[in-house]
């Protein structure tokens, strides 16, 4: 499982660093929620055993890269955050206007987490369903304040959106709340299948190119995974580390979404040009500081239902079978 990164080169092993972030002070910072949290105290399982959360947090941290969507979706702003890595700006997301509107959270590490940053966020929660952290950087965390971890049951990186949020509104006290932007989420989707029955078992693989280094996502991967909720399949030749250029027809597949730092570079390779799916128009060609790659990216319920709106018109012309049909380019 890779982690979240939109560069191949940005991929790093994550750790507890001496240093991260900026300097924004959180000690200001509170935790602001809409409606009262229930439920308390509560017991979480995960990959490392459980936490149990004696009352309602009001200063929640969020480790994992994708994590501080799941709160805000659930009306609480972190104190802190993990930055997401990539060149998308992250700080100002559309999808999410208010995520670092005035008091800033502090920031805790992107490739690294950075431990005194968590420290002196003074959490009574951490959340890290999706920060890729292992047992001894949980055992740290977990000193710390409860710390929620990926599920047991789930690959690294590969706990579903939905879980995620619901495992997120139980240790928020919103688990109500939480099922309800699901059951929302999953309705946009649905409609979404319902027009466009074209979608259904068509293979589409997301790929991600930087330097001329290629590779392609694994059924696992979350930003795989919101393609084949619209009905697409991901083929057999997934989850390729370094796709070679003469390995390049693993990505011809009925529809490629080439997320990549130099559209011009790949585009006009001799080889690339060569492949039906270049060829015939279905190719949706992503650059990585676009908001559509950063929404894919964080795969939240704030993100997906944003990207749904960005993705459905140029799936519709990739796979409308008229070559003729422009993609249109992302944002």
């Amino acid at each position: 499982m890779r982690l979240p990164v939109l560069l191949v080169s940005a991929v790093a092993t994550l750790a507890l660093a001496a240093c991260g972030g900026d300097d924004s002070d959180s000690t200001t910072t509170t935790t602001a929620a809409s409606g009262a949290p229930t439920g308390f105290p509560v017991t979480i399982d995960h990959a490392f055993g459980t936490a149990t959360i004696p009352k309602a947090p009001e200063r929640v941290v969020t480790v994992g890269f994708n994590e501080q969507d799941f709160a805000l979706a659930l009306g609480v702003k972190p104190v802190a955050v993990r930055e997401f890595l990539g060149a998308f700006p992250y700080k100002t997301r559309p999808w999410a206007p208010e995520a670092h509107t005035d008091p800033e959270p502090l920031l805790v590490g992107g490739d690294e987490i950075a431990l005194e940053r968590v420290a002196e966020a003074r959490p009574d929660l951490i959340l890290g369903i999706y920060s890729f952290i292992d047992e001894n950087v949980y055992g740290k965390l977990a000193k710390l304040a409860p710390t929620v971890a990926q599920g047991a049951d789930a690959p690294t990186g590969g706990t579903p959106w939905d879980r995620q949020l619901l495992e997120t509104g139980k240790a928020l006290g919103r688990e109500e709340q939480a099922q309800q932007v699901v059951e929302d989420v999953n309705a946009q989707f649905a409609a979404a299948k319902e027009r466009n029955p074209e979608f259904a078992g068509k293979t589409l693989t997301v790929a991600f190119e930087s330097g001329g280094t290629i590779f392609n996502l694994e059924d696992s991967d979350l930003r795989q995974q919101f393609f084949t909720d619209l009905g697409f399949e991901t083929p057999e030749q997934a989850g390729i580390e370094n796709i070679s250029q003469e390995r390049l027809d693993v990505l011809d597949q009925d529809v490629l979404v080439l997320i990549t730092s130099d559209p011009e570079g790949i585009v006009d390779d001799p080889l690339f040009t060569k492949l039906d799916v270049a060829q015939e128009g279905r190719v949706i060609v992503v650059r990585d500081s676009d908001a559509f790659a950063g929404a894919l990216g964080f795969n939240s319920p704030l993100s997906r239902p944003y990207l749904l709106k960005q993705a459905e018109p140029r799936l519709a012309a990739a796979v409308d079978g008229d070559p003729a049909t422009e993609v249109a380019a992302t944002e």
